[in-house]
């Protein structure tokens, strides 16, 4: 059909052009055109140097623990429910003896004043701002003194590896204690530090080396370059300095005899919640249970200890049918958006924990880019669950979810 045509009139052409006003913040720029946790991830990588950022992305050996547990959340169906009033959605969950405002906290992450200068401070001030958990690592570089102080009003994790040296891994848990950390996550699949080749390839060390490679490296990424050298040296919660590689580190820290009895020690020591962390099999899960603990992760530690581990939601289902309603679980590991967490939700889990999500932020833009990572996954979170026809996390349940089969055992 012939249309008649004319030449736009400026009349009708001022509705169409409508120009944002520049935003001179450079990094307020940069975030705000991220809008999922990928983005995210692309904009660490561009901005960090190699090491630090391979030490945050890798895994373990040939990286198949992580890839499983990132596929198994994409090899699920969702089932939605129709004409559900979810006008208003209910985000918030009760974990570890308090109230969190979405349905999961930080997760424990080592080194994170290396991924960026403002390191677990941003973390736990972001946390803190969101309603959220925070939790600070045996090998994180601010003290729970400082954590404390970025988070004063908030909820604070404190995650333990037994180390070598048992007095001073009891004054740490003291210490976090006296700086009114409220639950303690055990660690317990560490008995030697699993073989993160990326960190091998790449020479990384504590503190990272200035080499021709480095320097190279740096060129394009200056600011994280000026960050490190001009502000405070790196310190660590669990030792005073070290010179040498993660993997060294991590071996001569960690204590491999470490075993049920000490894991009762340790829940005698701690007057708030505990729970352990690194579950991986249901008789794992019973067996600490049976200890007398609050709860357990599973977790294989984000597929940076053993590859080709379990997948942590795929445990999920048999591990709540074993300890039963009442039992607190969280899992982590593999999670890169809020639909995934909605998934776990579905599954059995009460509260999940973001590792790698979290500092892909923390690269991308400090405490910024810290907002930015709970923003998206909140938003994420609270549109699946629209979707699903939920107004409640306590609403979600196995029916909403069907995990679809990929690795499936022979014979």
């Amino acid at each position: 059909m012939k249309q008649d045509r004319h030449f736009p009139r400026p009349s009708e052409l001022a509705p169409l052009m409508k120009f944002k006003g520049f935003e001179p913040d450079g990094r307020a720029r940069r975030l705000a055109k991220a809008h999922t946790i990928a983005d995210l991830r692309a904009i660490a990588k561009r901005r960090t140097p190699k090491g630090a950022f391979d030490y945050t992305d890798g895994a373990a050996e040939a990286e198949l623990s992580l890839a499983r547990a990132r596929q198994a959340f994409l090899d699920i169906e969702f089932h939605p429910a129709i004409l559900r009033d979810v006008s208003q959605v209910d985000t918030s969950v009760s974990i570890a003896g308090g109230r969190s405002a979405l349905p999961f906290g930080i997760a424990p992450t080592g080194f994170a004043r290396m991924m960026h200068s403002e390191g677990e401070r941003a973390g736990a001030s972001a946390a803190g701002a969101a309603g959220i958990p925070f939790s600070l690592s045996t090998v994180g570089t601010t003290s729970p003194e400082g954590v404390a102080e970025a988070n004063p009003e908030g909820r604070n994790w404190f995650q333990l590896y037994m180390q070598k040296d048992r007095d001073k891994s009891m004054q740490l848990v003291s210490r976090a204690a006296a700086a009114g950390f409220d639950t303690l996550l055990v660690t317990v699949d560490v008995p030697v530090a699993g073989a993160r080749l990326r960190d091998s390839y790449n020479g990384f060390t504590i503190p990272p080396a200035l080499t021709p490679s480095t320097v190279l490296n740096a060129i394009p990424r200056p600011e994280w370059w000026i960050n490190f050298l001009t502000t405070e040296p790196l310190t660590f919660a669990s030792l005073s300095e070290w010179q040498g590689t993660i993997g060294e580190l991590l071996d001569a820290l960690f204590d491999p005899t470490v075993d049920f009895e000490d894991l009762a020690w340790i829940r005698d020591q701690w007057p708030g919640q505990v729970f352990v962390k690194g579950i991986q099999t249901v008789a794992d899960a019973r067996a600490v249970m049976d200890v007398g603990v609050d709860g357990i992760v599973l977790s294989n530690h984000g597929g940076r200890q053993l590859d080709r581990a379990p997948i942590p939601f795929h445990l999920l289902p048999s591990v709540r049918a074993e300890l039963g309603e009442d039992a607190q679980i969280i899992l982590d590991t593999g999670i890169m958006s809020g639909a995934d967490i909605v998934a776990a939700l579905a599954m059995g889990a009460d509260f999940t924990l973001v590792g790698r999500a979290y500092l892909y932020g923390l690269m991308a833009g400090g405490r910024e880019g810290v907002d930015r990572t709970i923003e998206i996954l909140s938003k994420e979170i609270v549109r699946t669950m629209k979707l699903l026809g939920v107004a409640s996390v306590a609403e979600l349940n196995p029916g909403h979810v069907t995990q679809l089969q990929r690795l499936v055992p022979r014979g």
